[in-house]
């Protein structure tokens, strides 16, 4: 038999995905067919109904990373353990996305640290926006809002990147659980507020502004 790969089949349009199906049906005697997909309810179902199926897991972080380091030694790159894993999480398990950003990290420096690797993928790292949140919560609103103004237009950070990270972060924050869950139903309202239209900077120093007010309680 001949074999056929189809990556990110997932991406094929319904149409195309019919398409696909006669095509199999034709040259089912001479050739094999396999289907890689992220999601595979995008997959129509007179073609999984031909295939059989396998899901496999995210690969661990030890395997990702010891390849990574091999990845490095080999091209002569200075790749810090805190970048390793900040390039795992960014993958999610998935080994050529964490090669994909590797590779773009040593287009900027044969030394990559966390700040790279965010700088690469347009993130804002944690300890920035753990820097804005004990900012507010000692009462140095100005400076937080410095700070966010930077990401925002310097930087170029996304809102909803900002947010995510916050989101991240608050758990962290020294606050009463009651205090979290309140700044958590109000983050929740910011980002619905700014996918309807609403100015993002306007947003998020609204939030600042009730993160100081509980700092100084």
């Amino acid at each position: 038999f001949k074999i056929l790969f189809l990556d990110e089949s997932d991406q094929l349009t319904d149409d195309a995905q019919h398409a696909f199906r006669r095509v199999m049906e034709q040259f089912s005697t001479t050739c094999r067919f396999i289907l890689a997909a992220n999601y595979s309810n995008r997959i129509i179902e007179p073609i999984q109904s031909r295939c059989a199926v396998f899901r496999f897991r995210p690969l661990v972080k030890a395997d990702v990373i010891k390849f990574l380091k091999r990845i490095a030694d080999g091209e002569g790159l200075e790749v810090d353990d805190q970048a390793l894993e900040v390039i795992y999480d960014f993958s999610e398990g998935d080994m050529r996305k964490a090669i994909n950003i590797l590779q773009a990290s040593a287009s900027i420096s044969k030394k990559i640290d966390e700040k790279t690797v965010y700088r690469v993928m347009g993130y804002v790292s944690r300890g920035e926006i753990r820097k804005i949140l004990e900012l507010a919560l000692s009462g140095k609103f100005s400076e937080a809002r410095d700070e966010v103004r930077r990401l925002l237009y310097v930087q170029g950070i996304l809102p909803s990147d900002i947010i995510s990270a916050i989101y991240r972060e608050l758990f962290y924050l020294d606050l009463s659980e009651e205090d979290k869950l309140e700044l958590l139903d109000l983050l929740g309202e910011i980002d619905y507020r700014i996918s309807e239209g609403a100015t993002p900077e306007v947003q998020l120093m609204a939030f600042l502004a009730r993160i100081a007010a509980k700092g100084r309680r």
